[in-house]
């Protein structure tokens, strides 16, 4: 039988490898290999092109991390620490996740992936969590992960695969949800009351969280998101 084929949507950004210099579609490769290990085929997703549709190739689609979405998204201004907005990636993440939405495709959001489905739900975001919970534990410093513990809701699907009431993970980030999208349930916070895990109410397998588990070596969340994939008819 063949992997599920997985979906990774990706960076374009300025990059340097080997001698070259340029603009680079791009992921780090940790996503790839945490769905490989668990028995998935990753596919990685630049943002260009028609990307809704590609939803009907996939088993199971994650929108991964990355910058800022677009405060014009859901009717804000900039804040003046809003950074790396790239249009045409919210375009096409955007296309991507409602498409999943529609089509009961499994989906998992991490960091700026569970911000997209929050406003692609008609949610609002905290631009600048640090002015919200005076303090930079989310992000303690550029290219550092943190740790900070977050406890998930009883009953909760995230708790079944986590497999615990509270756990430390990696966090990097500085946006947040600030108003839930429609058809979201929060199932865990940090200590500061910042949400860090929803679900969505009645999918088969709709999940997304704040925090960074591709920089950690447990797969709990990619195996459970290629255990609840339906292979498509190729």
């Amino acid at each position: 039988m063949s992997r599920p084929v997985i979906g990774i949507t990706c960076y374009v950004e300025p990059a340097r490898f080997t001698v070259w210099e340029m603009t680079a579609a791009l992921l780090p490769y940790t996503y790839v290999e945490h769905v490989a290990r668990v028995g998935g085929q990753p596919v990685i997703l630049p943002p260009a092109g028609e990307t809704g549709p590609l939803v009907e190739r996939l088993d199971g689609l994650i929108l991964a991390g990355g910058g800022d979405v677009g405060p014009e998204r859901y009717g804000r201004e900039p804040h003046e620490r809003t950074g790396y907005v790239r249009p045409f990636r919210d375009d096409a993440e955007l296309d991507l996740v409602r498409a999943a939405l529609e089509r009961g495709v499994p989906f998992l959001g991490v960091c700026r992936g569970m911000q997209i489905l929050n406003v692609a739900l008609g949610g609002s975001l905290h631009q600048h969590l640090p002015d919200v919970v005076g303090h930079h534990g989310h992000a303690p410093a550029p290219g550092r992960f943190g740790r900070m513990p977050v406890r998930t809701a009883a009953g909760s699907r995230l708790g079944e695969i986590l497999g615990a009431e509270t756990v430390d993970v990696a966090h990097y980030h500085h946006q947040a949800v600030e108003r839930l999208g429609a058809g979201l349930t929060v199932t865990a916070r940090a200590e500061d009351g910042t949400v860090e895990a929803v679900e969505v109410d009645g999918h088969p397998f709709a999940l997304a969280v704040q925090w960074h588990p591709e920089a950690d070596e447990e797969s709990a969340l990619f195996e459970a998101l290629v255990r609840h994939t339906v292979p498509v008819a190729r």
